[in-house]
C-alpha cells in the first residue's frame, strides 16, 4: 500500500461525490474509521480494502485493487477528471485560512524549515490526572504547498495540522482527524540549523464534560530525522503514535516539572512569580544541538 493512499481516497471520494458518512455507511464501519483512512492514521485491512474496491467498482465499472497503484493523476484520469480541480488536501487545506502573512510564512519555511523537519516526542501535563506527564510523538515535514505539516500521536488518536514559523516562534493550529477538535499553540523557535528541543504553550479543550478551554505549556524534543522516504516515515510516525503515551512516574526531572507545571496567579505574582501562563525566552529551553549531537 503506498504512502499516498489517503490522498487517493480522498480524490475518489471527491470523483464519486461521496461523503465520508456515505462510505462509512455503505461499508458497514464506523464513520472515525473513514476519517482515519482519509488523514492516513491507519490503513485499510485487506478485508475492507477488498469492500472499498468492490464499491468503488460498482461506480466505476472495470476498477480493481491494482488501480490504487495507479499516480495520483492516473486516478483522476481513470475516474475522468482533471487532478487539478481535485487538489489533494496537502495542496489546498492551508488556503482556507485568512492568514494575511501567510507569504511571509511561505519564505520563513522556505529559509527556515528544515531546521524543524524530523520526529519529535513532546512531554507536558496529563490534564486529567495532575501530577502526571504524557508524551506525544510528532512528525513535522515539509508539505509540497510549501508549509510544515505536523502529524501528532497518542495512543493511536492522530492531530493534523500545520506549524507557521513567523520571526523568532512557530505557530500551530491544528485538528483532531477523529473528532474535528481544533488544537492551537504558540512555540520558541531557534536559531541554529536544527531544533533540538521546542518549548512554548497550547490550548486545548480538556476531556471533560465540557471540554474545557484549557493552557498549558509544552515542550517537544527530537527523536529522530526524516529518511527522505515518505512511505517509510509515515509508517514510522504511526508506530510512535501508537505508543502508550503516559510518562512512567519518577521519569520526568523536577526542574522539567516545575518548567511545564509552575504555579501562576495573584499569590505567585506577589512573591515574584508569574501572573499569567508564559514561556518567556528567559526561562525557555528551546536550543539545537548541544556538543555529541548531530547537527545532520
Amino acid at each position: 500500500m503506498s504512502a499516498s493512499f489517503a490522498e487517493k481516497l480522498e480524490l475518489t471520494l471527491k470523483a464519486l461525490s461521496m461523503s465520508r458518512g456515505r462510505l462509512a455507511s455503505d461499508l458497514g464501519v464506523d464513520k472515525s474509521i473513514v476519517g482515519r483512512w482519509v488523514t492516513g492514521a491507519v490503513q485499510p485491512s485487506a478485508h475492507s480494502l477488498s469492500l472499498l474496491t468492490g464499491l468503488v467498482a460498482h461506480r466505476v465499472p472495470g476498477f480493481t485493487a491494482l488501480d490504487w497503484d495507479r499516480s495520483y493523476e492516473g486516478l483522476a484520469a481513470l475516474f475522468g477528471a482533471d487532478a487539478s480541480s481535485l487538489e489533494s488536501r496537502s495542496s489546498t487545506a492551508i488556503e482556507g485560512l485568512p492568514l494575511m502573512a501567510l507569504d511571509q510564512v511561505r519564505a520563513a519555511t522556505a529559509l527556515r524549515g528544515e531546521a524543524y523537519e524530523g520526529f519529535f516526542r513532546s512531554t507536558r501535563p496529563y490534564i486529567l490526572a495532575p501530577g502526571r506527564f504524557v508524551h506525544d510523538h510528532g512528525m513535522i515535514r515539509r508539505d509540497p504547498n510549501g508549509l510544515l505539516r505536523l502529524k501528532m500521536g497518542t495512543a493511536g488518536t492522530v492531530v493534523d495540522g500545520w506549524v507557521l514559523p513567523l520571526g523568532h516562534q512557530l505557530f500551530v493550529i491544528a485538528s483532531d482527524t477523529t473528532s474535528g477538535t481544533m488544537l492551537f499553540g504558540i512555540f520558541n523557535g531557534v536559531a541554529t540549523a536544527r531544533a533540538q528541543i521546542v518549548d512554548g504553550i497550547a490550548l486545548t479543550p480538556a476531556l471533560d464534560a465540557g471540554r474545557t478551554p484549557t493552557a498549558h505549556a509544552m515542550m517537544f524534543e527530537r527523536v529522530g530525522d526524516l529518511t527522505g522516504d515518505p512511505a517509510a516515515d509515515d509508517a514510522h510516525f504511526l508506530e510512535l503514535a501508537a505508543r502508550n503515551p503516559l510518562a512512567p512516574e519518577g521519569s520526568i526531572s523536577p526542574q522539567m516539572q516545575d518548567h511545564l507545571a509552575r504555579d501562576i496567579g495573584p499569590a505567585q505574582l506577589a512573591l515574584g512569580g508569574d501572573w499569567l501562563l508564559q514561556m518567556p525566552l528567559a526561562r525557555s529551553v528551546a536550543r539545537g544541538p548541544t556538543y555529541g549531537e548531530s547537527e545532520s
